[in-house]
């Protein structure tokens, strides 16, 4: 354990959570994603302390997604920081600059999970908070989203083959890691990015959360974290059941066919479910609600009923007892 200097209510309840949720095993490789704002920091120190007890083999690796002009000190910042932990580091540098919040996350999450490969470490571990997941909520919310999007960040999933994304400071806020830092003396890296209101999650952050509290409730952002967590269980057993319901719905001989009948008598909830499964399985693209509508619909339409093409080409008709997804024809 961390000396008694070092030990604080926050390291006793990232200890308690680790064990609790089962985050983590001990002698486990951990490859921590760090950018050098406070709380990526505050994560990298509590697990850094944490280690002695649990015998972690720990990695750091910052990725520069070359959008700002200091984007290169920031990452000697990082460098220098994992030289005085005594922890390696690996870095990942963008081709290009990259054009979206979007593409740069999943450019982020594939660069990590290459280098856990390479570095055989087990898991990727971020320092999304609390705030990160009403703001999350809320985000998609406004687009539109169901409650898998609402669930919004999960405490663990996996990454990529044999590589698991881990998020232990989901219970805790964004407040309270700054706090951690300010106790540490850790320089947090001021990343101007974060103050632009271009970006929809920054007017969530800086203008909508703030309304919110003040207008409504002070704990406004620590309700909305407790329901994306309530949500995540109920979409898990929602997922299971429609794995279920998808698997004897399914032709044995086709796997682009649904049995009607099986689906006929099956709650609304669990027909959407099914058929998003299912289509994830041909479209180029996440379904969307439309999507799923339209084939949705199918269970109780005239044979030979069809949609229009839907992304790739793809189209869903009625056969007889059967829905018929039929992949695009190669060009």
């Amino acid at each position: 354990m961390p000396d008694m200097l070092s030990w604080t209510s926050f390291h006793a309840r990232l200890h308690k959570t680790i064990r609790q949720r089962s985050l983590f095993s001990r002698n486990q490789s951990l490859l921590v994603a760090v950018s050098g704002g406070q709380d990526s920091l505050c994560l990298a120190r509590l697990l850094l302390d944490l280690q002695p007890h649990w015998g972690w083999q720990i990695g750091i690796v910052h990725c520069n997604h070359r959008w700002r002009s200091d984007a290169d000190a920031n990452a000697d910042y990082v460098a220098q920081l994992a030289q005085q932990w005594q922890v390696p580091v690996h870095q990942k540098l963008a081709e290009a600059p990259i054009p979206s919040e979007a593409a740069a996350r999943d450019w982020r999450y594939q660069a990590m999970a290459a280098i856990a490969h390479e570095g055989a470490y087990q898991t990727v571990v971020t320092g999304h908070t609390a705030s990160d997941r009403a703001e999350t909520l809320l985000y998609n919310l406004i687009r539109g989203s169901g409650a898998d999007g609402l669930q919004s960040l999960t405490w663990q999933r996996p990454l990529e083959s044999g590589v698991q994304l881990v998020r232990p400071l989901l219970a805790f806020t964004r407040s309270e890691t700054a706090q951690l830092c300010e106790e540490r003396h850790i320089h947090i890296w001021d990343d101007e990015t974060n103050q632009d209101l271009y970006y929809a999650r920054n007017r969530i952050r800086l203008e909508l959360m703030p309304y919110l509290e003040e207008a409504f409730h002070s704990q406004v952002e620590h309700h909305l974290s407790q329901t994306a967590e309530l949500l995540r269980a109920d979409v898990e057993l929602l997922e299971d059941l429609a794995s279920t319901v998808r698997h004897q719905a399914m032709h044995p001989n086709a796997p682009y066919d649904l049995s009607r009948a099986v689906l006929r008598p099956t709650p609304l909830a669990l027909q959407r479910r099914v058929i998003r499964q299912f289509l994830q399985r041909v479209l180029p693209i996440a379904p969307n609600f439309e999507h799923i509508e339209k084939v949705v619909q199918l269970i109780e339409a005239p044979n030979r009923s069809q949609t229009d093409p839907m992304p790739g080409g793809a189209i869903a008709h009625v056969e007889d007892d059967w829905i018929r997804l039929k992949p695009a024809s190669p060009a």
